[in-house]
C-alpha cells in the first residue's frame, strides 16, 4: 500500500473519531460540562452558516480569477477522486486546531488579535506543498524554497481565509463562539477546491 494511500486513511480516520466526538458535544448543545473537551461544539443559526459559506467561496472565486491572471491554472497538481474525502477531512481537523485551540482568549483584544495574525500566518506556512519542494520534485532531491508569484498568492489566500474563519467565530453574530460555521465553510471552500480541479481537468484516477 502506497504511503500517501496510508497518510490519507490515517486523517479520514482521525476526523471520523473526531467528528464524532465533536458532534456529541454539539448536542449537548449550550450545556456546561467539565466533560467538554473539543472547542466550539455549540450551534450557530442557519444564517450564519451561510454567510460563512458564501464569504468562502467568493474568496475562493477571487483565488481562481487570480490563478488565471498569473496563468498557474495549468500547473495545479493532479488528485485523485479519493483525496475529496481527505481535504473534507482536513478541513475539519484544521478548524478544530486553528479556530478552536489555537486562540488566545480573555488576555485583551490586542493579544487576540495578534495571536489571530500570527496563528493565521503559522496556518497559511504549514501548507508546506505550496513553497517547499522535497524528493522527487526538487531539482536537488531534497528540501527546496518554492517562491514563486503563484505559491506567494496562493499563501495570501490562505491567510486570507484564515482570517475569515476566525472572524466567522468570533465576530458578534456568533454569540456561541461556534464552530460550526468555521468548518461548513472550510469544508466548502475545499469542496470548491476539488470542483475546479475537476473542472480543469487536474482529477484523475480513483485512488
Amino acid at each position: 500500500m502506497k504511503t500517501d494511500l496510508v497518510s490519507s486513511l490515517m486523517i479520514v480516520a482521525v476526523a471520523l473519531y473526531l467528528g464524532r466526538q465533536w458532534l456529541n458535544e454539539l448536542r449537548r448543545g449550550n450545556e456546561k460540562s467539565r466533560l467538554r473537551a473539543l472547542p466550539g461544539g455549540s450551534p450557530a443559526s442557519l444564517q450564519l452558516i451561510l454567510a460563512a459559506i458564501g464569504g468562502s467561496l467568493v474568496i475562493l472565486a477571487i483565488e481562481t480569477g487570480g490563478e488565471y491572471y498569473l496563468d498557474t491554472s495549468e500547473s495545479q497538481s493532479n488528485v485523485s477522486w479519493s483525496f475529496l474525502f481527505v481535504m473534507i477531512a482536513a478541513g475539519f481537523i484544521e478548524e478544530i486546531i486553528f479556530r478552536g485551540y489555537l486562540v488566545i482568549e480573555n488576555q485583551g483584544r490586542p493579544l487576540f488579535l495578534t495571536g489571530v495574525i500570527v496563528v493565521s500566518a503559522l496556518f497559511s506556512l504549514g501548507h508546506v506543498q505550496y513553497w517547499l519542494l522535497w524528493g522527487d520534485s526538487s531539482p536537488t532531491g531534497s528540501l527546496a524554497l518554492n517562491l514563486t508569484a503563484g505559491s506567494a498568492w496562493i499563501l495570501f489566500i490562505l491567510f486570507v481565509n484564515s482570517l475569515w474563519f476566525y472572524a466567522v467565530r468570533f465576530l458578534r453574530p456568533n454569540s456561541t463562539r461556534s464552530l460550526l460555521p468555521c468548518i461548513a465553510a472550510h469544508i466548502s471552500s475545499n469542496i470548491g477546491v476539488f470542483a475546479i480541479k475537476l473542472f480543469q481537468g487536474h482529477v484523475v484516477g480513483i485512488i
